[in-house]
């Protein structure tokens, strides 16, 4: 016989065992609830004080019975019955109520973010009969003040209401309104969320960003939602907000819904404890799109850290193995155990892969030193995400490193040889794209790639002046700077896509910015940035004294680095 769900203590043998007598009842499919069921369920509740629930599937099986107290009842989750995009959940919850009282707030909110194919109420008489059924259905194109649609009241006789038809109905109504959202068949398809106190123009260019985030992970964005207010430490927004979420995403076919602020452990369990939608934050989805790009076995190494680093204060009990169990009671023994393991088991991998990135720095410095050895000058290109960074590698150098109009479409640094017009030899660097708020967790793991830049000579700071936001991208980038340390190392700020602004624009952007304003796809563009690279690059060598290597030694045995030439001439 199965358990039953919820408060059982104090409830007398007998009526434990008429309780699990309820899983061997059937329901037909034109009836919400058999007239007889309802009786014996109404009149259970009424002598144990106590309110008592079913939750019934389309089959018409009890699949859970629900033991609750004078208030409610606790619906369980169950792990069988996961609500698929753009589908309810194939259950439909009865319980009763000691008071003659309709359907709560509660019963409605539960409704929605279940997506439950019904939510029903029976309500008592003085001597505990059977009075009426009140229910409850949502609405496909329900807003956030009306999501549901309540019926009239059922009486005993009442009860065949044709309620599998009614629940197909929906579901293809549901499923019609799906078909309206372009998307390629099994991509993600996401809700963007964004609660914040800052000014409206400092929000939305912050939820712009994440959905260029978004798009370059690969997510279909099908709407974004911003709402300004201090965010709740619970879940980050109110609860009518969350409903309204919850039926945008029914309506949508959503699987995954994105916040643009970062999420601490309680919350993220909050929020898929009310909503069977996966839920990540920025940063999340910043460490995603970083184990997409990463191609190296450094690179790989590196996100692989980030990622177990994000996870260890997350790993809780939001496990399929131990279901919803919680600490304390109901949560020692095996689950504890289990969960443990998973956490052990992380630690152990951050161990291992911090040892390995330690070889992986050993390694740089042997290359920075025999660098040293030819005396050449570095120059790193560094930059926000998308500024261009790798188009202006590849036309300096003529390479074909990997250019793409998209957030971190490269990940892994690429080193290039250049030739000056004074025979001065220079290796060129490009380096992974920076961004507001970049995850703590990954500038850690990535410390031996960052730490490449300490050995720069000279920083070529890539803006794309056609970005409405280049000003905070450039505080970004120079706070991250400033950061590692690295504020004190000479820099050329490069504006790029000049092409993409008004003529008569780029003269004041240059001088506002102090930079030199070019089109990094376009070679005739860069002779203005050439010579002033060439001249910091001679500053610096009469400077220092170091009598830097001009000559025409071939360097492949370098690793990162080609053995191919670009001369200016």
């Amino acid at each position: 016989m199965k358990n039953i769900s919820g408060n059982i203590i104090g409830l007398k043998a007998d009526q434990i065992r008429r309780l699990e007598n309820l899983y061997r009842r059937r329901i037909p499919g034109e009836y919400l609830i058999t007239p007889d069921l309802a009786r014996d369920i109404v009149h259970l509740s009424f002598e144990m004080g106590r309110q008592v629930g079913v939750l019934v599937n389309r089959s018409g099986k009890v699949v859970c019975v629900i033991a609750g107290d004078a208030q409610k009842i606790v619906i369980p989750d169950l792990p069988d019955y996961r609500t698929l995009p753009g589908r309810l959940k194939g259950l439909r919850c009865i319980h009763t109520h000691l008071k003659n009282e309709p359907l709560t707030q509660d019963d409605l909110t539960d409704l929605s973010l279940l997506r439950l194919d019904m939510m029903a109420a029976m309500t008592m008489t003085d001597n505990g009969g059977l009075r009426e059924v009140h229910a409850a259905h949502l609405l496909p194109k329900g807003t956030a003040e009306t999501p549901c649609r309540i019926l009239a009241p059922l009486g005993p006789d009442q009860l065949d209401t044709g309620c599998l038809s009614a629940i197909q109905a929906l579901e293809d109504e549901l499923a019609g309104m799906q078909a309206l959202y372009k998307g390629k068949p099994g991509q993600e398809r996401a809700i963007l969320v964004s609660v914040s106190t800052a000014p409206r123009q400092a929000a939305e260019d912050s939820l712009a960003e994440l959905r260029e985030l978004a798009v370059s992970g690969g997510i279909h964005v099908v709407d974004s939602v911003l709402q300004r207010q201090k965010p709740d430490s619970r879940f980050l927004m109110g609860s009518g907000k969350l409903q309204e979420l919850n039926l945008m995403a029914l309506r949508g076919g959503i699987t995954l819904l994105i916040f643009d602020q970062e999420l601490n452990p309680s919350q993220i369990r909050s929020l898929t404890d009310q909503v069977e939608l996966k839920v990540i934050d920025r940063s999340q989805l910043i460490l995603d799109i970083f184990a997409q790009r990463a191609q190296t076995r450094e690179g790989k190494l590196q996100v692989e850290l980030a990622q177990l680093k994000y996870l260890l204060p997350r790993l809780v009990t939001k496990n399929t193995a131990m279901s919803r169990l919680t600490g304390g009671i109901g949560g020692r023994g095996p689950g504890e155990t289990k969960l443990e393991i998973n956490r052990r088991r992380v630690r152990e991998r951050i161990k291992r892969l911090e040892k390995s990135l330690e070889d992986v720095v050993k390694q740089r410095r042997q290359q920075k030193a025999r660098r040293s050895k030819k005396a050449l000058p570095v120059i790193s290109i560094i930059g926000y995400t998308n500024a261009g960074k790798s188009t202006l590698l590849n036309t300096l150098t003529q390479s074909s490193v990997l250019a793409e109009n998209r957030l971190f479409a490269t990940l892994d640094p690429a080193s290039r040889r250049l030739r000056f017009p004074r025979e001065t030899e220079v290796i060129i660097t490009d380096t992974v794209g920076f961004i507001r708020d970049l995850p703590k967790d990954l500038m850690v793991a990535f410390r031996a790639t960052l730490e490449e830049l300490h050995s720069a000579d000279l920083l070529l700071h890539v803006v794309d002046i056609s970005n409405p936001r280049h000003a905070e991208q450039i505080a970004s980038v120079e706070r991250i700077l400033s950061e590692l340390e690295l504020d004190q190392i000479r820099m050329i700020r490069v504006l790029n896509k000049k092409d993409l602004v008004e003529a008569e624009e780029i003269p004041v952007l240059a001088k506002l910015l102090d930079g030199i304003a070019v089109c990094a796809g376009d070679r005739a563009s860069l002779l203005p940035l050439i010579d002033r690279m060439e001249a910091e690059i001679l500053e610096i060598c009469t400077l220092a004294d170091s009598g830097f290597w001009t000559g025409a030694e071939k360097f492949s045995d370098m690793p990162g680095e080609t053995d191919t030439e670009t001369r200016y001439s």
